[in-house]
């Protein structure tokens, strides 16, 4: 039994050591420094920029309160003396009070839901040094976006996008 366990936990360590070893790691098959996340990081050059903005409608929905109410119950209590034959139980009921409290709709309320979420987007030329890659947009964080608002036309660009298409 021992030896059965043994054998498939050395099975599955030597498994788990030969996955590890085709998975990659931080290696340079992208051409990169290794470091990091060099697989997501796009270089291009600046084409255009696009900030869209977030685009919301109003909406309703249930207005839910908290409703309470003072409710009883009947508990049972039960003691016992005595052991054996002789043993006795006595057993009373009392009435409790306790508080019951559940949501109810009152109404609706009307609130503003999100469309459309606010993008930023870079476009790019030459991406990643292929000449016949040009105007591919990628979305990127808000201060990516104002880095290359304020760089030139046509300028290097490098950063690691949030998503692709704009």
């Amino acid at each position: 039994m021992f030896g059965k366990r043994l054998a498939m936990a050395a099975t599955v360590t030597f498994l788990i050591a030969a996955l590890g070893a085709c998975s990659g790691g931080t290696g340079t098959a992208s051409g990169g420094s290794g470091a990091g996340n060099d697989d997501d990081t796009v270089r291009g050059l600046k084409d255009s920029v696009r900030h869209i903005t977030a685009t919301t409608t109003r909406a309703t929905r249930p207005h839910l309160v908290k409703r309470c109410s003072t409710a009883t119950r009947r508990v049972r209590h039960t003691s016992g003396s005595g052991s054996g034959s002789r043993r006795r139980t006595r057993t009373w009921y009392t009435t409790e009070r306790y508080r019951s409290c559940t949501q109810v709709q009152r109404g609706t309320e009307t609130y503003r839901k999100t469309v459309r979420p606010e993008e930023w987007c870079v476009e790019l030329d030459d991406v990643n040094g292929d000449r016949k890659r040009d105007d591919v947009w990628y979305r990127v964080s808000r201060q990516t976006y104002g880095d290359a608002l304020g760089a030139d036309d046509r300028a290097r660009l490098e950063f690691v996008p949030t998503g692709r298409g704009c």
